[in-house]
């Protein structure tokens, strides 16, 4: 596929406009720097960035068992109190992860479900044919929307200018606002460990909210920043950390699963892993000698392999980072080597989140 033929966004001519340079990702033409990796992630560590997040794909489900039924396709326990947003992962029969996803409680007859770009029709699909034991509705609303994600320090001064109290509101909630004269959403969650907002609303306006931003000194970001910012805050890149061979409990996110609730799919195979303990897990790993580490790379100690890397970078703050799927009986802090282009390096193990705010 030429990137002429790849779906685009609402803001992909500004982006252009701004010096994106655009790249195919999942089939979208997106933005993978402006200025430069390094520079877009010093903004939102310090000040503020904002991302075209519009490929991601906007899920409403309706109807007088809209809660029970969110209830039974995720693994964690869905807020149903208006304005509450839940992270959970949905998995299959064996526990295996399809996606994950933020549900937001609009009313408790009806959610917004935002889900992974690379997983809009399967999850649809996935919800479609779970449906019919509740009387709910699946509507797939992402072609009408826009989205961009403000992050940073300074994100909610800048968001405050554009939306009169989003200052007030709580992590991982949303609020229904009009921009420019249509109707929007603003949730306040985030992919790169600091503070922010995600605003949502249609192809028209949000090129209105991106141009605000960009006049205000908002710094546009591309997909390579977000990539180093949400692997330093130890967040899960799905289709890349779990590739649909994973539970949750192996991608290190556990607290997701809540096994004491009646019903949900996967439940039974969850119950069993965590009965019989785990062999691998989502493991997280600092470079002690140069280099960058990628996925795919090997990980070895005492010259037996003991895992595989899914994601690796190179980090402004720690230099090489990454995790990826390793022994269990690796401790912290305890020395491998990681194989980076034929060349063993020195490496450790160490504790996820690499970067921690108090976010």
């Amino acid at each position: 596929m030429t990137l002429d033929n790849l779906k685009k966004t609402p803001l992909c001519a500004v982006c252009e406009a701004a010096g994106g340079k655009m790249v195919d990702f999942h089939g979208w033409l997106l933005p993978v720097q402006f200025e430069s990796i390094i520079a877009e992630h010093k903004a939102v560590r310090e000040g503020a960035g904002m991302f075209d997040v519009s490929h991601m794909g906007q899920v409403f489900v309706e109807g007088k068992d809209a809660w029970a039924f969110l209830q039974y396709v995720n693994t964690n326990n869905i807020k149903n109190t208006p304005g509450a947003g839940t992270y959970s992962h949905i998995v299959n029969e064996q526990g295996c992860i399809i996606d994950d996803a933020i549900s937001f409680c609009l009313t408790p007859e009806k959610f917004l479900v935002v889900v992974n770009a690379a997983c809009i029709d399967a999850d649809v699909a996935w919800f479609e044919k779970h449906a019919a034991s509740f009387d709910v509705k699946i509507i797939d609303d992402s072609a009408r929307w826009g989205m961009i994600a403000l992050q940073g320090p300074a994100a909610i001064e800048k968001a405050a200018a554009l939306i009169p109290g989003v200052a007030e509101m709580a992590r991982f909630t949303i609020q229904e606002i009009e921009l420019f004269g249509a109707k929007g959403y603003v949730t306040r969650t985030g992919y790169t460990g600091e503070d922010g907002v995600e605003i949502m609303a249609s192809p028209e306006a949000i090129v209105k909210v991106w141009d605000a931003l960009l006049k205000a000194g908002v710094k546009p970001c591309g997909l390579g920043a977000r990539d180093v910012l949400r692997l330093e805050a130890g967040y899960l890149l799905n289709g890349t950390d779990a590739d649909g061979s994973q539970t949750p409990y192996e991608a290190a996110c556990g607290w997701v699963v809540k096994l004491g609730k009646e019903n949900f799919i996967g439940k039974a195979a969850l119950e069993a892993q965590k009965a019989a303990g785990l062999k691998r897990r989502l493991t997280g790993f600092v470079l002690t000698g140069a280099g960058v580490p990628r996925g795919g790379c090997k990980v070895f100690k005492n010259g037996a392999e003991v895992g595989t890397l899914t994601s690796g970078t190179y980090s402004p703050l720690f230099k090489g980072i990454a995790v990826g799927y390793a022994d269990t009986a690796l401790e912290e802090g305890e020395a491998v080597e990681i194989e980076v282009h034929g060349r063993r390096i020195a490496a450790k193990k160490v504790k996820t989140p690499f970067y921690k705010n108090r976010v």
